[in-house]
């Protein structure tokens, strides 16, 4: 089946709901001031923070490599002194690829960065068993 880039495989709720509640946690908030903020219950933003947390440098390196593919002359971000401040840095470089290259209006209207993460993870960003081992090696950045 084929899913919009603005829904997550076995989600319930859009891509944007789960990217606010990342942010909140990439700027300090816990599970629990997210779920209230967002009207999501604390348990589910609390699963999908310890999804992403257990494999913040692989979507990392992932998104990078999103970003040297479709980019042209791209920066790489520098490190923030936070693993999920960094994953955020590598989304904003391929949001930025992708949209340098393909164009800021997609089907269903501007392009966010939270479709583009969903996208390139063919909407399987929080999904069991990605990323495969096999795109991402922890500390290969050959390919960049």
């Amino acid at each position: 089946m084929l899913l919009p880039v603005t829904v997550l495989v076995r989600r319930a709720y859009a891509a944007e709901v789960i990217g606010a509640a990342l942010l909140a946690r990439a700027a300090g908030s816990g599970h629990r001031s997210i779920g209230r903020q967002l009207g999501v219950p604390a348990a589910t933003v609390r699963g999908w923070l310890r999804v992403l947390g257990g494999r913040l440098e692989s979507v990392r390196l992932h998104l990078l490599q999103v970003a040297g593919r479709a980019g042209v002359d791209w920066p790489v971000p520098e490190a923030l002194g936070s693993p999920w401040r960094d994953v955020l840095a590598a989304l904003g470089a391929a949001t930025a690829a992708v949209t340098g290259r393909f164009g800021t209006l997609g089907v269903v209207g501007p392009v966010t960065a939270w479709q583009v993460a969903a996208a390139c993870s063919g909407s399987r960003l929080l999904a069991p068993g990605w990323p495969p081992r096999h795109l991402v090696a922890a500390g290969n950045t050959s390919s960049l």
